[in-house]
């Protein structure tokens, strides 16, 4: 039951992570260019400029080519890290002890739900490594920029990071059930290895 408990508690954690990685993809908020009054948020969709700070005007990017290369890879990496995450939201829940799926094969069960923890850590790991390259990129292009133009990354990349983060805690949680349930099932009680019959006696 513990082990179960446990078990949900990973899915949940993960499923947190990527509901908040799906918010930060499509956040506005990850670049901020400041130029005196005028502003540009620009997000891996869309961009937006404002002139003041009640009126604002966004527009999707149109061609991909145009693109900054940090925002084309940023993008590519976080569609792939977000279908993963998908294909192990449907695997763990297979292989969960809290469902009925595959309850006749218990071995089998326990690897699906393996199979998903080690798929959360991966979309985990790719949205952490994609947005800290991002934030090395706008770093170094920010130090190249004249003093009337600043550059730094917004909102959505600590949400991004967040997200990666509880994403790859939860597979770790789905990925340990296994390990645990393992170790479990190998283990014997000292009643268990005791003789069950006392060997027979020599009559004469």
């Amino acid at each position: 039951m513990a082990s179960s408990a446990l078990q949900l508690l990973g899915f949940l954690i993960s499923l947190i992570g990527v509901a908040a990685t799906v918010a930060a993809t499509v956040m506005v908020e990850w670049t901020k260019n400041f130029r005196g009054e005028h502003r540009t948020y620009e997000g891996l969709w869309m961009e937006c400029e404002s002139d003041d700070i009640e009126l604002w005007i966004c527009e999707t990017h149109q061609t991909l080519i145009k693109l900054p290369i940090e925002i084309q890879a940023t993008r590519a990496v976080m569609l792939v890290s977000l279908f993963l995450s998908a294909v192990a939201v449907m695997v763990s829940v297979v292989g969960m002890k809290c469902t009925h799926f595959l309850d006749d094969v218990p071995d089998s069960k326990s690897k699906t739900a393996l199979t998903g923890g080690i798929l959360f850590m991966i979309s985990g790991l790719l949205t952490i490594i994609i947005t800290s390259w991002y934030v090395k990129m706008i770093v170094t292009e920010s130090g190249e920029l004249d003093d009337k133009l600043r550059k730094e990354f917004g909102h959505a990349v600590f949400v991004n990071w967040a997200g990666g983060l509880l994403t790859v805690i939860g597979g770790i949680f789905l990925s340990c059930m296994r390990c645990c349930g393992t170790k479990s099932s190998v283990s014997r009680s000292p009643s268990q290895l005791l003789p069950t019959t006392k060997p027979k006696s020599n009559y004469v």
